[in-house]
């Protein structure tokens, strides 16, 4: 339904994939039929939760170990999977399953990155959480921590936002004599419900460029399904902070002064003067809003508008690279350029910020090439038979895989990009709405976050950055994010009935 004037879709389109040929090239051809190709499957996921579990081989090596694997296994040739080095036709799996994921993911990631880059290091996130704190009061700090974490969480990563916020939280906590979990908790809840539910963040966008959906309709159903499932989260926040009682962490109430004098050494090594004036919070929520009112817009000029120049504007603003590249720039401007800081300094904060990245990006990429053979050699076809033959329906079904894949090897984005592949021939077999598969990529990032626990970094993360003790962790944090998981995936579930 794009405009004959501009034609530039929101969501990726990813390169087909070969259709699975008969089985007469492969090196490895073990399996034939329905049941063999369900074998290959069943150990496929297993071989990669062992190498991930057991061998702590890193996520992108055992996903793209095992994506080989599978595929010789189900009987694709090496150049199916390979391509040739001479020029022919033959089309790499491997090279289409990567690129044509990454081809959108690594661009809305980037930006992404480097806009939470900017309103950290400017001091964004402070003048956040400082405000709420103030508007609400002593009383309603819990409430004012969870918004925080809410807002700030839409532009960075999860890690990032516990490592700004922090000592806020502590201060909050150690100003009340409270438990420490009373404020933590609700911020965590925020910062982990946007990680999971709303782009620009890993997760979703990938599953987004895997199933060809729009991310305006992501962030519309992630914004319905987050929203009651954080406030389920707050409550139990409420509750467990009342009963457990954690004291401030002074270590790293220290080690937060050290950090931040840290930060504005290195702001006066790259040529930027610290703050003198607090950023406007009006600035941070307008740049955090941009991108998400823009692409919301484009979204659904394409329902309500008929196509004329007028919608095509409206397009192009809204795809998420123009959204995000506006604001970068506005964040450039606002938050660096006008308050006094050098381009060398823009581009040092921004450069600095994309290091950590390679990693996401690799795994992602590893999980489009995973989906890409599992359809290529037949297996993706083989589970989808079986799946309907289930009986269960598909957003439920995507749930469970999601959940058992997140709790077998925590990490969420694999949890995420393998449950994708997997049921992607699902979705591709009916005649689904854009509506409904952004709810299957609510129910699968909603599984994605279920019980985080010992074999998950965010545990560890949540645990010594706030003095909690493993059990109490575990009766805390792993027990919030479940509450988050299943409030997320109830929603969808339910809505799913109507779209």
């Amino acid at each position: 339904m794009s405009s004959p004037l501009l034609s530039y879709p929101l969501a990726a389109t990813v390169p087909a994939t070969p259709e699975a040929p008969p089985h007469t090239g492969g090196l490895l051809l073990l399996v034939d039929g329905t049941a063999g190709l369900l074998t290959v499957a069943a150990l496929g996921i297993a071989l990669l939760l062992i190498l991930i579990i057991k061998a702590r081989l890193q996520p992108f090596v055992a996903l793209l170990a095992v994506s080989i694997a599978v595929g010789l296994a189900a009987g694709l040739s090496v150049t199916e999977l390979f391509g040739t080095v001479q020029r022919s036709t033959a089309v790499s799996v491997i090279e289409s399953g990567m690129g044509g994921i990454l081809g959108h993911v690594a661009i809305i990631i980037g930006l992404g990155t480097m806009l939470g880059a900017i309103l950290e290091v400017s001091g964004g996130a402070e003048v956040l959480a400082s405000r709420l704190l103030n508007l609400f009061g002593e009383k309603r700090a819990p409430l004012a921590m969870g918004l925080t974490g809410l807002i700030f969480g839409i532009p960075v990563f999860f890690d990032v936002g516990i490592f700004v916020l922090a000592p806020i939280v502590y201060a909050a906590a150690k100003r009340s004599g409270k438990s420490i979990l009373l404020y933590c908790m609700p911020l965590l809840a925020g910062l982990s419900m946007t990680h999971a539910f709303l782009p620009p963040h890993p997760g979703p966008v990938a599953a987004a460029g895997l199933l060809h959906v729009q991310l305006g309709w992501v962030i519309l159903m992630g914004i319905v399904c987050g929203i009651p499932a954080v406030l389920a989260a707050w409550v139990y926040s409420a509750w467990i902070g009342k009963r457990i009682f954690v004291a401030v962490p002074q270590d790293m109430v220290e080690a937060a002064a050290e950090a931040k004098l840290a930060v504005i050494e290195e702001q006066r090594a790259a040529g930027v003067e610290p703050r003198e004036k607090p950023v406007p919070l009006g600035t941070v929520l307008g740049i955090i809003g941009t991108p998400l009112v823009l692409i919301l817009a484009a979204t659904f000029s394409s329902i309500a508008l008929d196509p004329s120049t007028g919608r095509s504007v409206i397009e192009f603003f809204g795809s998420p690279f123009v959204a995000l590249t506006i604001a970068l720039l506005l964040a450039y401007y606002l938050l660096g350029i006008r308050r006094g800081w050098s381009r060398k300094s823009l581009e040092t904060v921004s450069t600095s910020s994309l290091k950590p990245v390679g990693n996401i990006l690799l795994v992602v990429g590893a999980g489009g090439i995973f989906g890409a053979v599992l359809k290529a050699s037949g297996v993706a076809q083989a589970l989808s038979d079986t799946f309907n033959d289930v009986g269960l329906p598909v957003i439920v079904l995507s749930y469970l895989i999601s959940v058992v894949l997140r709790v077998a090897q925590g990490s969420a984005t694999v949890a995420i990009v393998t449950t994708a592949g997997i049921v992607a021939p699902l979705l591709a077999e009916g005649h689904h709405s854009q509506a409904f598969v952004a709810l299957v990529i609510m129910a699968i990032s909603a599984g994605s976050i279920f019980a985080s626990h010992v074999n998950d970094g965010g545990f560890w993360m949540v645990a010594k950055y706030f003095g909690i003790s493993e059990r109490d962790t575990l009766k805390s944090w792993t027990v919030l994010e479940s509450v988050l998981s299943v409030a997320g995936f109830a929603v969808a579930l339910v809505l799913s009935v109507f779209v």
